[in-house]
């Protein structure tokens, strides 16, 4: 089985098209969206439909949640509580009733797909640290846990109850080993590259390649501000921060 595995689109229809073009290529299986379908950028329903359309499974996210009420916003930053407000409005009522139906995490073959963290999914906890992922390794039993959430790429793989990090593109699933892979943001990437990020998980071969797609930022960008959302919000995906 191969499995696509994209997060964090937040309304940025340029990004996802994007990452979809690039997976055409690739013989995938499966699409799976590990949540925040919206937020931040012009296109909610545009991205939501796609997802809809597209994703074999797809989990909540807290920006989802929060768009919807389900989440309280006092939580979030200034910028991010407008665009949250701005994305409730927007959003059609078929495609408010779409996000209302999906969890928060969901078992695979050879994983457990999640937004945040699998400790508590619906908290929204991020996975920064290795003390972080100590903690989480303790709240499953698959093989890898794959999430989104920090908008960075990163793998944490517990090695014989030692944890270490591991931010190579691409990387073996070893038997001896677990994981936490964390397929970065499609787009609103958090790691100083502002290409969208999707991941790659080959269960036959027991591989996950982190990849990255160009797309047009500028007119990301563009949109956002003439949609009146803040203009951090467009200029930051310019420096991918």
């Amino acid at each position: 089985m191969r499995y696509a595995l994209i997060s964090d689109i937040h309304s940025n229809l340029e990004a996802l098209n994007a990452v979809l073009e690039a997976l055409e290529k690739e013989r995938v299986d499966q699409y799976i969206c590990l949540g925040d379908i919206v937020g931040y950028a012009a296109d909610p329903n545009e991205c939501t439909e796609i997802v809809r359309e597209v994703a074999d499974v797809a989990i909540l996210g807290n920006h989802d949640s929060a768009a919807l009420d389900m989440t309280r916003i006092e939580g979030f930053n200034p910028l991010a509580r407008t665009a949250i407000s701005w994305t409730g409005d927007t959003l059609s009522s078929k495609n408010k009733k779409y996000l209302e139906s999906l969890s928060t995490s969901m078992v695979l073959k050879g994983g457990l797909v999640v937004h945040s963290s699998p400790s508590n999914p619906a908290m929204w906890r991020y996975i920064f640290s290795i003390d972080d992922a100590k903690m989480e390794f303790h709240h499953f039993i698959q093989r890898a846990c794959f999430v989104g959430h920090s908008h960075q790429p990163v793998t944490f793989v517990n090695s014989k109850n030692r944890v270490i990090v591991d931010a190579r593109a691409s990387l073996d699933i070893e038997e001896e080993n677990r994981y936490i892979i964390n397929v970065g943001s499609v787009g609103q990437p958090r790691d100083l590259d502002p290409r969208a990020s999707y991941a790659i998980y080959d269960t036959a071969r027991k591989t996950v390649q982190i990849k990255r797609a160009e797309y047009d930022i500028e007119t990301a960008r563009r949109k956002i501000i003439e949609a009146g959302l803040p203009r951090f919000l467009g200029d930051r995906l310019l420096a991918g921060r």
